[in-house]
């Protein structure tokens, strides 16, 4: 049987078809399956990526938020004025210090930083503020004034305070090395208007979006390609933060990409009251020559010189405004530009219905009131911050000032600060008229705390290099003579005002053999004089007799225990100013004199607060009575009388109804002009003289003395009370011998004495008549 052929009929094309068609599709769906599975796989690797990427940046945010956000510069304060009844305070001095402070002067107080005045009283509303001994609210008061100062200070219930303290004035911020300066500003003291316009005009869905908004993009590109160029950005205030924290303002899409993904994790971690008070205390509003300013309670300081809760509205306005160009709005250089940026945020704020009309045109037409000056935003005091640095260095170490938020309170008064920077520059100025290169160092205390109320080194006070006010080291002249007396004086058995001295020719010899014979500056001998004459005209030749009488040890010892901490030479020319010192110095061993002999440290820092506003414990020294009370009083009285008809006489015809203390200086050959003196409030010690030691031909009192006196001008000073202690009396002293009378007697004149030491001589020291005698 034969088998059948193979069959060589073609299949129908159609099937043919159907058959390419299946394998086609066989094909591309494979292709497909390998794209989606590569796309899927790449999708993947980015998403974990991605994720991992954001875990990274979570972790960098977390550190950044839940840790220090910000290293806060230390704040560094003047002292803190205490009121309270018998302050020497005068009515005109607080006025000035309120008008430092930033206080506005109305009619009626009806705000915190708000106050008064009539002639003897100031109504005043206190800020609160942080003080070294405790938070601080604020406060009404009513001060009263008297001609000795402040009478009383009473609240508005009648009670009356036994002290009660104004806030200190912020002087500087010690900052990092990354040059940002702030001063943080919780949330809740942040002005809800400067919120609600900063949200009008950065970010109107900030409470919507979430880190992120599209619809801002959106909006951002079609108003900047309809006008042709970058008009408006589309990124929120979370975007900007995170710019400002983590990233540098270069523009590229990874930049914004990592911008926008960090916004989102942040708006996710925190909440938007957290992210607005970031917001608020880190955003960059301008530049204070090398510092950048950043948050909006510096920036108030900077632009207006007071906290931000008491901004106007229109003021409130112009700080959210400048945050869209701190340099292009700079209200200084560019005021029409930064009050028409103003307006418009004052529009949006009056469009979104936050301004009544009425309050929108208040504001529109107001000034944008401004500080007085553009540089005056911190105060220039390196001498003083020489010595600010130099204490915290010994007391805590080297480190404290790097810690973030500490806060330094110190004895500075920028009242007496400004009168003296005022003082030494009007004077050298009229001193250098011909080419002197005449230098000036000058320190002032306050007597009550032994704190430094004033430095300048230099005649350009805001220089920054030598400090002639510690570093230099000159010979001080007759400005030791009142320690030579008040040994002297320590002996009351033995010397009062009125006891004569030697004013003959001495020749004395030092341990090599060389003579000194000391003279007077007119060169004339007198025979004899009182003390209290040889004093006040600062004899030479009297002097060197006494001292030599006492021992040269003894009067050593005394200006020791006033506070004079370096050696002094033991030789006989010490007596007449021989041993150096300067101006710091000086003003130590005057201080424990003002200060009715009770010698304490000075110091410029008073009181440190660590970053949670607690004190931290330092060793405070205390005081030791140097000079007896009655013996100090003495010396007082002695520099009264200087500058009432002595080598100072013309600083008292220059205020005939104040009572001055003063004492000239001169060295050899006119090389250094000194002066030291105190009223009831202050004590001053002043340098003049050349860095290359050459003459001046200047004396004390026309030179030093002349910066005192301008000093006093520029502050008025407050009379010298000079209470005497208990054991002081008024004696009567013979004229011609210094012999103790009683008052009735011839030629007498009277003068305070140590009670137990005056024993006035019966019947004037003439025989007692037979009458007498018998009754």
């Amino acid at each position: 049987m034969t088998k059948p052929k193979a069959s060589t009929k073609k299949p129908p094309a159609k099937a043919k078809n159907k058959t390419k068609a299946k394998t086609k599709k066989t094909v591309s769906s494979g292709v497909l399956r390998r794209i989606w599975s590569f796309f899927w796989k790449v999708a993947l690797i980015i998403l974990v990526a991605v994720c991992s990427y954001g875990i990274y940046l979570d972790q960098i945010i977390a550190r950044k938020f839940e840790g220090q956000k910000w290293h806060l510069p230390a704040q560094i304060y003047g002292r803190s004025m205490a009121l309270y009844p018998s302050a020497a305070i005068s009515h005109q001095q607080f006025i000035s210090e309120l008008k430092l402070l930033g206080y506005r002067k109305v009619r009626h107080p009806q705000q915190v930083g708000e106050f008064s005045a009539s002639k003897t009283k100031v109504d005043l509303w206190r800020r609160p503020f942080q003080h070294p001994e405790g938070s601080q609210s604020e406060q009404r008061v009513m001060i009263s004034f008297d001609s000795l100062g402040i009478n009383k200070v009473t609240r508005p219930d009648g009670r009356q305070l036994a002290v009660f303290y104004m806030e200190p004035k912020l002087l500087d911020r010690i900052i990092t090395n990354d040059g940002q300066d702030r001063l943080f500003v919780p949330s809740e003291k942040i002005p809800p208007l400067v919120v609600k316009a900063l949200l009008q005009t950065e970010d109107r869905d900030f409470y919507l979006h979430h880190g992120v908004s599209p619809l801002a993009i959106l909006r951002a590109v079609f108003v900047n390609i309809s006008a042709g160029r970058t008009v408006q950005g589309g990124s929120t205030l979370t975007q900007q933060l995170a710019k400002n924290f983590f990233l540098t303002s270069k523009r590229t899409l990874v930049r914004k990409a990592r911008e926008a993904l960090m916004a989102i994790i942040i708006d996710y971690r925190y909440s938007k009251n957290e992210i607005l008070e970031a917001y608020l205390n880190e955003v960059y509003m301008g530049q204070d020559k090398s510092r950048s300013v950043h948050g909006m309670g510096l920036a108030s300081q900077f632009y207006f010189g007071r906290p931000i809760r008491e901004l106007s509205l229109s003021q409130q306005a112009f700080l959210v405004a400048v945050i869209k160009g701190p340099s292009y709005y700079n209200p200084w250089r560019n005021p029409e530009r930064a009050q028409q940026r103003r307006d418009l945020v004052l529009r949006l704020l009056m469009e979104a219905g936050d301004l009544n009309v009425q309050q929108y045109r208040v504001a529109v037409n107001s000034p944008l009131g401004l500080r007085n000056s553009e540089r005056d935003v911190r105060s220039k005091l390196p001498a003083f911050f020489d010595l600010v640095k130099q204490e915290l260095a010994q007391r805590y170490g080297p480190e404290l000032l790097k810690q973030s938020g500490i806060k330094v309170y110190t004895s500075l008064d920028p009242l007496a600060q400004k009168a003296a920077e005022k003082a030494v520059i009007d004077t050298m100025k009229r001193l250098n008229k011909q080419p002197q290169n005449v230098q000036a160092g000058m320190v002032v205390t306050d007597k009550y705390n032994a704190g430094i109320a004033a430095m300048v080194g230099d005649r350009r006070p805001d220089y920054r290099g030598y400090n002639r006010a510690m570093t230099i080291r000159r010979p001080i002249g007759s400005l030791v003579k009142p320690f030579v007396y008040a040994t002297a004086l320590a002996k009351p058995n033995v010397y009062t005002l009125a006891t004569p001295l030697a004013d003959q020719p001495i020749t004395l010899k030092n341990g090599k053999g060389k003579t000194w014979s000391p003279q007077n500056v007119d060169k004339k001998f007198l025979g004899q004089v009182p003390l209290l004459y040889a004093f006040k005209k600062s004899r030479n030749v009297p002097t060197v007799n006494l001292g030599m009488a006492l021992g040269l040890d003894n009067v050593v010892d005394t200006l020791m225990d006033s506070g004079w901490k370096e050696p002094v030479s033991g030789y006989p020319s010490m007596l007449l100013g021989a041993l150096n010192g300067s101006p710091y110095m000086v003003a130590q061993i005057f201080q424990t004199v003002a200060d009715n002999g009770r010698f304490r440290p000075l110091q410029a820092v008073t009181h440190v607060l660590d970053n949670q506003d607690k004190l931290i414990i330092t060793y405070q020294a205390d005081a030791e009575q140097a000079i007896d009370p009655s013996t100090a009083y003495l010396i007082q009285y002695a520099m009264n009388q200087v500058v009432q008809s002595g080598t100072a006489a013309r600083l008292g015809k220059a205020f005939p109804n104040t009572r001055l203390a003063g004492k000239t200086g001169t060295s050899n050959n006119n090389r250094d002009s000194w002066f030291a003196g105190f009223d009831e409030r202050n004590v001053a010690a002043i340098w003049v003289g050349k860095d290359d030691n050459s003459k001046t031909h200047l004396y004390g009192s026309s030179g030093a003395m002349a910066i005192y006196q301008n000093f006093l001008k520029n502050r008025a000073p407050i009379s010298l009370r000079l209470s005497p202690p208990s054991n002081i009396t008024t004696g009567y002293f013979d004229k011609t011998n210094g012999d103790a009378k009683q008052a009735s007697c011839e030629s007498v004149v009277s003068l305070p004495a140590v009670k137990q030491s005056y024993r006035p001589v019966e019947n004037c020291g003439k025989p007692l008549s037979w009458w007498q005698k018998v009754f």
